[in-house]
């Protein structure tokens, strides 16, 4: 698979500490990097711009989703045929993805789950448990980490999973949306950097995604 049909999308709020190498990586298995700076008040968008990425902006920050959603819809009217979906925190190794890329070759999606380790926060431990749970219940759907943010698909389940939500509940809405459209999809393991002492979803975000998961499976759209 060539790397100019493959998009990588990092969205990035005040990560001007790790960008610059995350996207210098990056663009050794990407064609096409585009760096979404979600309403950094640092040097974000400075430093992507330095390292060759394509950079769009949100003067105010919007969230993970509504971030990721502007990278991906233009990285589509753009041709893209595969998309990647990396963090800017550098939890997420960029030498995987070729992994995800020869995945795409079979699959719709694939999704990623990190391995167990004493480094996890206990909170992530347990939200993952509950949602994936959850998740396997209402759609069918058996993720070991429905909330890991390293994702790759195609240009044709973009069409199909392109989610409304503009926060963490992302990662949720996109499997459900690939439950109801019954999309072919595999999950691989990553290594991951727990770099901060907590960071990403929190207890109540996890009550507010598990409602939404209900919420879209009881709904009659896509």
């Amino acid at each position: 698979m060539a790397t100019s049909s493959v998009w990588a999308v990092i969205p990035a709020h005040n990560e001007q500490k790790n960008i610059f190498g995350i996207i210098k990586k990056t663009k050794k298995y990407a064609g096409n990097v585009v760096l979404v700076d979600d309403g950094s008040t640092d040097k974000t968008k400075e430093f992507g711009n330095k390292a060759g990425a394509v950079v769009l902006r949100h003067i105010v920050n919007l969230g993970k989703g509504a971030a990721l959603k502007t990278g991906c819809d233009f990285a589509f009217k753009k041709g893209a045929k595969f998309f990647v979906v990396l963090d800017a925190d550098a939890q997420h190794n960029p030498e995987d993805m070729p992994r995800f890329i020869e995945k795409l070759r079979k699959y719709d999606v694939v999704f990623s789950y990190r391995k167990t380790s004493s480094k996890m926060p206990f909170v992530l431990r347990f939200g993952n448990l509950f949602i994936s749970n959850a998740v396997d219940m209402l759609y069918g759907i058996r993720l070991k980490d429905t909330q890991c943010g390293y994702r790759a698909f195609s240009r044709e389940a973009y069409k199909k999973m392109r989610w409304s939500a503009s926060d963490y509940s992302i990662e949720s809405e996109m499997i459900a949306r690939a439950g109801k459209q019954k999309l072919k999809y595999v999950q691989i393991p990553i290594q991951t950097i727990y770099s901060d002492k907590y960071k990403g979803t929190t207890i109540i975000d996890g009550i507010k995604i598990v409602l939404n998961l209900i919420w879209w499976r009881a709904s009659n759209g896509k």
